[in-house]
């Protein structure tokens, strides 16, 4: 749908007086912060665990009291539909195979028409921008209690993004960085139409493994078309049968998808819990394989640099020990770690200041600070030859585009300097300094947030599945666009917004958005914390509210 062109739609200024041209024009910023001297955001301090504080008991009550609350109108519902009385919008099976295995579950159906449907309008926005600090938003309706709806024609100007996964502010369209890109394109084309073993291993692709194994500090590398095929199609290609994979209990779909796919038996330790992690692979090593007791062929411990839900970091060097104690192999998934932390963006290897080499297996993805799609899995060079002639994803799938190759060459060169500029450590110093800044901002307010410091990944605590749906739809009557989780993807208790900070966001923003949490916070009463608050001024007073470019 074409964007409006109404005048009126679209002011100069955000609701706070912020001006965003510069950067809805790139989706970048390039300033000083005026209260800071040097930034020194990205460099090694001292470690201290993830915190998961626990809410009052009332929390909790309250929160399967309410989800008890839609569940009974969902029955009454679901009986009105029976008897006529309601039109039923969900698919449902012909009368004459209602004999045949069913192809709905019952409660997932259940969930989908009666709780999903009625908050719907809080996910699947359409959005009609570049994916930078700021977007526009494409504004609909829905006249039937949001089964269907409908665009008003209208599009919402200068929504804060505080949802993508954007942490260095790759994702942009700035004509100068974005030249060579151009270049690529005009020279190869858009599409490569074949596999990497057929026509489509093009020379830019050997030199972006080339780069990201001289980046991650390891013999080679691997790139491929998809991030989660890199996960789901490579550990089938890594374990079999009469192997043992570990898994955290909190691993991204993509690692359990593969770890099923494989075949290999599957144990499941509590979330960055070592002692929990020691009991499995000392209980593996002692009794070996099911009825046979036969010793594993492999033992492959599969965990997440930094987890997406929680805004938590892997515990690296306790496990790196627990690995080399038990004689295991690490898988070490960096989707959301690579770039976004270290003093030089090289993810969790370098925040511990441990030897990459001590990682059997680690895997990224480009998707997300390098502003581009696939991923990588990067090691020995044996493990990567093994893996170009057995794995799926390299075998049957299309190679990455050159467009999108030549993406995450640039903005790998410009993190390791190698473009001729400090923009890529300038970009990490700001996300860590952003992430710490906002962090600590939304502790002092009361609010319960996941995670560790360092993590750009910050999930606030709503609990309540009502809180939830007028949390998302307060802050964007603020036009500030937030991300919000729940059942099944959280544990039923513990629903949340996920916010994920960005080197494109400037103070202003990030104050803004932090004025109005605020504001929300207490309309909504979603301040659970316990702990002791410090006073904390609104930003938005008494500010300098330009943004400098």
């Amino acid at each position: 749908m074409a964007r409006s062109s109404d005048a009126d739609l679209k002011p100069p200024l955000s609701q706070n007086g912020l001006k965003y041209d510069d950067l809805r024009k790139n989706g970048c910023h390039k300033r000083k912060e005026k209260n800071g001297g040097p930034q020194t955001g990205g460099g090694p301090r001292q470690r201290t665990h993830d915190t998961f504080e626990q809410p009052p008991m009332y929390v909790a009550v309250m929160t399967y009291l309410g989800y008890g609350i839609v569940t009974l109108f969902g029955y009454f519902r679901d009986f009105f539909r029976a008897v006529g009385l309601e039109k039923c919008h969900v698919a449902q099976e012909r009368e004459e195979q209602k004999d045949f295995t069913p192809l709905y579950q019952d409660f997932e159906n259940f969930y989908t028409r009666n709780l999903y449907m009625r908050v719907r309008d809080n996910w699947n926005r359409p959005i009609c921008s570049l994916p930078g600090p700021v977007f526009d938003l494409m504004e609909r309706v829905s006249d039937d209690y949001n089964w269907t709806f409908r665009f008003t024609g209208r599009t919402l100007h200068n929504v804060i993004n505080m949802g993508s996964y954007n942490y260095l502010g790759f994702a942009e369209n700035n004509v100068d960085f974005l030249k060579t890109v151009a270049d690529k394109l005009q020279q190869y084309g858009a599409g490569v139409c074949s596999t990497r073993q057929e026509m489509g291993n093009l020379n830019i692709h050997k030199e972006l493994e080339e780069l990201v194994a001289d980046f991650l500090g390891v013999e080679s590398s691997m790139i491929f078309g998809m991030g989660f095929a890199t996960n789901s199609m490579n550990i089938p290609a890594l374990v079999g049968k009469g192997c043992l994979i570990v898994s955290d209990e909190l691993n991204h779909t993509s690692l359990i998808l593969g770890a099923r796919l494989s075949g290999a038996t599957i144990r499941v330790f509590k979330h960055n819990n070592m002692l929990s992690l020691e009991k499995v692979l000392r209980e593996a090593v002692c009794s070996g394989q099911p009825r046979t007791h036969r010793p594993w062929k492999k033992i492959l411990i599969m965990v997440e640099g930094i987890y997406s839900m929680e805004g938590s970091v892997v515990r690296l060097p306790e496990i790196i020990a627990l690995k080399k104690k038990y004689k295991a192999y690490l898988y070490l998934d960096e989707a959301h770690s690579i770039g976004a932390v270290g003093p030089s963006g090289r993810g969790v290897t370098e925040l511990f200041n441990v030897n990459a080499a001590d990682v059997d297996v680690m895997m990224g993805t480009f998707t997300k600070s390098f502003g581009g799609a696939g991923g990588y899995i990067a090691g020995r060079k044996e493990l990567v030859d093994y893996l170009r002639s057995h794995s799926h994803s390299a075998v049957y799938a299309s190679a990455m585009s050159p467009a999108i190759t030549e993406q995450v060459t640039r903005a790998m060169k410009c993190i390791m300097g190698k473009d001729g500029s400090t923009e890529g450590i300038r970009r990490i110093r700001q996300l860590a300094e952003n992430t710490r800044y906002f962090r600590a901002k939304l502790k002092d307010m009361g609010f319960i947030i996941y995670g560790d410091d360092d993590s750009p990944v910050v999930p606030v605590l709503l609990y309540m599945p009502a809180k939830v749906v007028a949390f998302a739809r307060e802050m964007l009557a603020r036009k500030i666009g937030v991300v919000v989780v729940g059942f099944p993807a959280t544990p039923i208790t513990e629903a949340r917004a996920r916010f994920c900070l960005s080197a494109s966001h400037t103070r202003e923003i990030l104050d803004q958005v932090l004025h109005h949490m605020n504001e929300v916070g207490d309309l909504l009463c979603l301040k659970f914390s316990r702990r002791k608050r410090s006073p904390w001024p609104d930003p938005c007073k008494g500010t300098d509210s330009e943004v400098h470019s």
